[in-house]
């Protein structure tokens, strides 16, 4: 259900002029996010600190040292899927960017669906990051290891490692929500100075481990390490769930665009600027830790992961203190998939297209920021983490899980926008406009249909491949079939949850997009399906 709209350049907050009134929505939120911050919400979701200590160990433990060319190939993937955002982010900078484009290339009841998807994978995603914290905490400090005591084992397939995750994961889910609840600017400030230290981490640490070398850079050639029994290409599949992991998330940005300065000239390029500083910072730094890593035999580089590799080459005083980096990066990250989170579904609250919807679109008077969604993704992980206290895959399984269904919300953007280009067969397949500035919008021109195209095949395959039911991904344990199946059952489920909801409230009657133009300026001369006939 809209809103009822504010006289043009007028809003709610002091009769501020208004940037989103061209955008069919009066401005609630507040706009305090500039052309860093924009860019650090997304790096910061990417976070390669965060999940590349969080899942380096997986990825080296079923790959082997070559599982390193999983990142190349998932990167080329996700780089055509971020340039297909960034034409969609100029035209359409708005709160739920997800929901909202799949909304206007293929009607709200596809777009509902899609951003119910989009919910479910970022509440996921935010647990998934929070439990990154027990890949670092207990390597500065064992007292950080609560469960068992100091003297358990801390490694992120064991039963202590796993409920300690758990408890270190609420803790933080706290600070996040109170951060998210201060409003945008703290939010903006936290998450900036989190991408400093980490962008300064990362530098470092490859610096560091490259000049310390056990090997040289061919180790890559090689499977050293792998854990594959049946043949090498299922483990480099299943090796690619590190990879896939990390680089998602490049479209928050486009959550926070109505609360980012000239939206549609810097959001488009904080979502590729996020990406590609993200993926070469990714590359050099595994590389680094294999080069450096004591031992590819042994077995401790498949347990401990990149924090291993710190404090065995390192140290403890150095190790730790660059363990600290990445402690911050993990809170950063964690923070960046909240906001993302409670700004898609404030998106469809304001459409009245979520249970208790009037709750969920409030915006505070005092901080301009949807206070009751940030809770609501906060509580919602906190549950997830608390469901699975007690099983060891929670790892792995949430990991892919969540990622599973990210590429599935992604999917129902690109998908319909490959099918607008092929209909109108025109350069870019979107009608053209310009930004604030009056420059041209960020457009693939004749190379669209084909980016687009190469796409969607990958997003494709690389869901059918996370959510493949294999055994070390989903059931570490063994000989419970449902486990194995999990992904696939919890999809299943989530969309019959929604469908429920969606058709029992009859909401494909209900929900009416505001108009929104493609340029800053002037109208387009076609405009998208933004509602269904009732």
């Amino acid at each position: 259900m809209s809103r009822p709209q504010l006289p043009p350049g007028q809003s709610q907050h002091g009769g501020a002029t208004t940037r989103t009134a061209p955008l069919g929505y009066q401005q609630e939120l507040r706009r305090g996010v500039g052309g860093f911050a924009s860019f650090a919400a997304g790096f910061s979701f990417v976070s390669i600190l965060t999940t590349v200590f969080q899942l380096f160990g997986l990825g080296f433990g079923l790959g082997g040292a070559s599982f390193f060319w999983t990142w190349p190939l998932v990167f080329a993937g996700q780089l055509l899927v971020a340039l297909c955002f960034a034409e969609l982010a100029a035209r359409w900078p708005i709160s739920g960017a997800i929901y909202q484009w799949s909304s206007r290339l293929a009607g709200t009841t596809a777009g509902w669906f899609v951003g119910w998807i989009m919910i479910i994978g970022q509440i996921l995603t935010v647990a998934a990051a929070a439990i990154a914290a027990q890949a670092v905490l207990p390597g500065i400090w064992s007292g950080f290891q609560i469960a068992g005591g100091p003297g358990a084992d801390p490694s992120v397939g064991s039963a202590t490692g796993a409920r300690n995750a758990v408890l270190l994961g609420c803790l933080l889910l706290v600070v996040t929500t109170a951060v998210n609840i201060l409003g945008i600017r703290h939010m903006a400030a936290a998450t900036s100075f989190g991408v400093t230290v980490e962008i300064i981490g990362v530098i470092a640490l490859v610096l560091v481990l490259f000049f310390l070398p056990e090997r040289g850079p061919q180790v890559v050639l090689h499977h050293t390490g792998s854990a594959g029994q049946s043949g090498y290409a299922g483990a480099f599949l299943a090796s690619s769930l590190m990879a896939a992991y990390v680089m998602v998330g490049f479209d928050s940005a486009g959550e926070l665009a109505e609360e980012t300065h000239s939206p549609r000239r810097t959001v488009p390029r904080t979502i590729l600027r996020a990406l590609i500083t993200s993926g070469v910072g990714g590359a050099l730094l595994i590389l680094s830790g294999l080069m450096a890593a004591g031992s590819l035999t042994d077995g401790k580089l498949a347990a401990g992961g990149l924090s291993w590799v710190l404090t065995d080459r390192l140290g403890g005083v150095v190790g730790r203190l660059l363990l600290c980096c990445v402690a911050v990066a993990v809170f950063a990250c964690t923070l960046a998939v909240q906001t993302s989170g409670a700004r898609m579904m404030y998106s469809m609250a304001r459409e009245g297209a979520l249970p208790f919807h009037r709750h969920l679109a409030k915006v505070s008077a005092r901080t301009g920021t949807p206070v009751t969604t940030s809770i609501v993704v906060g509580a919602g992980a906190a549950a997830v983490l608390l469901v699975n206290i007690h099983q060891s895959a929670i790892f792995t399984a949430l990991s892919s899980l969540c990622i599973a269904l990210l590429y599935l919300a992604y999917l129902g953007v690109t998908v319909p926008l490959l099918v607008s280009r092929l209909r109108r067969r025109a350069a870019g397949g979107l009608p053209a406009g310009v930004d604030e500035t009056g420059r041209p919008l960020f457009s693939l021109g004749r190379w669209a249909v084909a980016v687009n195209a190469v796409a969607v095949l990958y997003q494709a395959g690389m869901t059918v491949n996370l959510i493949w039911p294999r055994a070390e991904i989903y059931d570490l344990t063994g000989g419970t079939w449902w486990l194995r199946w999990s992904a696939l059952l919890f999809i299943g489920l989530s969309l019959a949850v929604g469908a429920g909801y969606f058709l029992g409230r009859r909401l494909h009657r209900r929900i009416e997009l505001r108009h929104v133009p493609h340029t800053h300026t002037e109208p387009p001369r076609e405009a998208a399906a933004v509602a269904e006939p009732a």
